[in-house]
């Protein structure tokens, strides 16, 4: 089966984090917590990023 990256059900805000931890096998935690540091770490540069991938990464059911 090949793994595609999807938003996360588990969702706070889009899902992208939770999607993302699915995909790598990880704690959604540490995506979260490291998302939050690399985000006032880049000047909130990575907000945007955020927003694209919230934008560009379908939903799981589709």
């Amino acid at each position: 089966m090949e793994k595609k990256l999807t938003k996360s059900n588990d969702r706070v805000i889009a899902g992208v984090c939770g999607g993302l931890a699915e995909y790598f096998g990880i704690d959604i935690s540490i995506v979260r917590i490291g998302y939050v540091i690399i985000t006032f770490a880049s000047c909130f540069t990575a907000l945007l990023l955020y927003i694209a991938m919230a934008i560009i990464i379908p939903d799981k059911n589709m």
